[in-house]
């Protein structure tokens, strides 16, 4: 098991991060009702942990016994004489469902519905000292179409009193307004380096190896404050070599070297058919389930160590102008693929005016 699962805090009051948060959650489970929830913050900042350790503090011990199953739904459409096959991988407990309804692309609307209607008619019993609802965790909220989210809406209305929602997502601008007015929002910020390093710390200690604090330092600031990120670091760099020195260096997850290894080949040569090269190696990220949002911004990011401060303004403006053209559209290698058209181009121009 990784690190970042083995030692994830299963108590609210065993939180190193997020204290505060955790104090608020448990206040909130002590009243004895819980609304439908919207947990939003950065990749990596611990929205996970916190849903997982109130659903301990709500329901115990027993939310821990996990099944997963691969769920087919049959919706039948009489307006168009006709039934919509959806399958998606859930996994549940006695007491909560979780899953990833965005998985199903098109489809997500039919899948919040029918779930949500599921889980209302299969409603615990309400037996002394224990809930009378179970809670449906949904996660990527924000990747939900407009469609599923207004069906979400109702849904969430009609059935509040068998079924609470806790939701998840890192931008919540992305959640319809009618959503998030229906729901306590609770953000989770990125953790302070210092944190970082405290929770590093302690997972060194429970594996009984010992972590130099300059060495934590460089972990965690190299990691963007993405905790998952910086555990995930700490576990291969002490594959990679152990005892742990200052001056080693960070080990770098294979999609990363990757996306570095892309930005080099466009700074090399700007010509079709190096872009067709680079076209093939997006579809190889795409396929290993690396986010478009997190291929572009890497890539960026590593082009810009590598151009002219004169360039920057203009690239960065155009990384944004096919960041939102992603986020409209549904097939991300188009729009992957004409922002390093568009690089090529203004590159190339530059070069060809320094040496005109």
């Amino acid at each position: 098991m990784l690190w970042v699962d083995k030692h994830r805090p299963k108590n609210l009051d065993n939180l190193i991060c997020h204290k505060e948060v955790g104090a608020n959650l448990k206040s909130l489970v002590a009243s004895g009702d819980c609304p439908h929830l919207l947990f939003y913050g950065p990749s990596g900042c611990g929205k996970k942990t916190l849903v997982l350790a109130m659903l301990r503090e709500m329901f115990g011990p027993g939310v821990e016994k996990l099944k997963a199953e691969t769920k087919e739904w049959k919706i039948e459409r009489p307006e168009i004489s006709t039934k919509i096959e959806v399958e998606l991988t859930t996994l549940s407990s006695n007491y909560h469902v979780e899953l990833n309804p965005s998985d199903a692309g098109t489809k997500d609307r039919y899948v919040v519905q029918e779930l949500i209607k599921d889980m209302a008619k299969s409603r615990p019993l309400d037996m002394a000292g224990q809930k009378s609802f179970r809670v449906l965790l949904l996660n990527e909220v924000d990747q939900l179409s407009k469609e599923a989210q207004h069906s979400l809406r109702r849904t969430m209305e009609k059935y509040a009193s068998a079924c609470r929602l806790v939701m998840v997502c890192n931008s919540v601008s992305k959640v319809i307004e009618a959503v998030r007015s229906r729901c306590v929002t609770v953000r989770v910020p990125a953790p302070a380096e210092a944190e970082i390093c405290d929770v590093l710390q302690y997972v060194s200690k429970k594996e009984c190896i010992t972590l130099p604090p300059e060495f934590a330092a460089r972990i965690a600031s190299s990691t963007d404050r993405n905790l998952r990120c910086a555990l995930l670091s700490l576990e291969a760099c002490k594959v990679q070599q152990y005892p742990f020195k200052s001056d080693q260096p960070i080990q770098l997850t294979d999609w990363e070297v990757y996306i570095t290894e892309i930005a080099s080949d466009i700074i090399a040569e700007q010509s079709p058919k190096r872009l067709y090269q680079v076209r093939g190696k997006f579809y190889e990220l795409l396929i290993n389930c690396i986010p478009p949002e997190l291929i572009l911004k890497k890539l960026l990011f590593e082009l810009m160590k590598k151009i002219d401060s004169e360039l920057k303004h203009e690239v960065c403006h155009w990384a944004a102008y096919y960041e939102n053209r992603l986020q409209k559209g549904s097939k991300a290698i188009i729009h992957l693929e004409a922002f390093v058209a568009k690089f090529m181009s203004i590159y190339k121009q530059f070069i060809i005016s320094l040496f005109g």
